[in-house]
């Protein structure tokens, strides 16, 4: 058997995640653990109320063989929750496997574990710009990359990432998980921007964070 791991923070989206959880679950038996910062109820996206089973401060990362980041609506309150970007950070240089779908590679970038490897992500690209710690010239336009010991997708393409963890583990999953033929995107199209309303927005929001 193997080790999963769900990390929790606020606004959470199970959607993106749930077509892989569910099949490591359902079809195959393997148990997840959901670890979050602080031992306390989560609201997900959906409006779900999760508790997490163990803490950062209980867990081990490396005791895992993967770890999975959901994305999430509001990545900020995760972003500068330094205890869960510390137990992040204690993967690096391991043989954890890390899945992060969504806006949760942003915390990847923070955490370091990012740092020189290819990676997509479904944030929008001013946050990019806003964070020195993403490395720019490192982000690929495609639904799903694989660089490693790190998967990343786009929220949209929940399928193909969930795909893509399950066969980074071996798991028989049939030569067309719950699809038929993936459908090919532009670069145009798998690149997203606020407005300038909304990105104003974000800024101030993240001076809450930041002063």
């Amino acid at each position: 058997m193997r080790k999963f791991a769900v990390i929790l923070y606020p606004h959470f989206s199970l959607q993106e995640i749930t077509c892989l959880t569910s099949v490591l679950t359902v079809w195959f038996g393997e148990k997840i653990d959901f670890i979050a910062s602080r031992d306390g109820e989560y609201l997900s996206e959906e409006g779900l109320r999760v508790l997490p089973t163990k803490t950062t401060a209980q867990a081990k990362i490396t005791n895992y063989d993967c770890v999975i980041l959901p994305g999430t609506i509001n990545p900020l309150p995760a972003l500068f929750d330094e205890d869960l970007i510390d137990f992040l950070r204690s993967g690096i240089g391991t043989d954890v496997t890390f899945a992060a779908i969504s806006s949760s590679p942003v915390l990847l970038s923070k955490s370091g574990i990012l740092n020189g490897r290819k990676f997509t992500s479904g944030f929008f690209m001013q946050m990019a710009d806003t964070f020195p710690f993403v490395e720019k010239e490192n982000f690929v336009h495609k639904g799903v990359v694989e660089d490693g010991n790190v998967i990343t997708g786009i929220g949209m393409f929940f399928r193909e990432f969930a795909e893509a963890v399950l066969r980074k583990f071996e798991y028989d999953i049939g030569t067309s998980f719950m699809r038929d033929i993936p459908e090919e995107y532009t670069e145009e199209e798998l690149t997203f921007y606020w407005s300038e309303e909304e990105y104003r927005e974000f800024l101030e929001e993240l001076k809450e964070y930041t002063l």
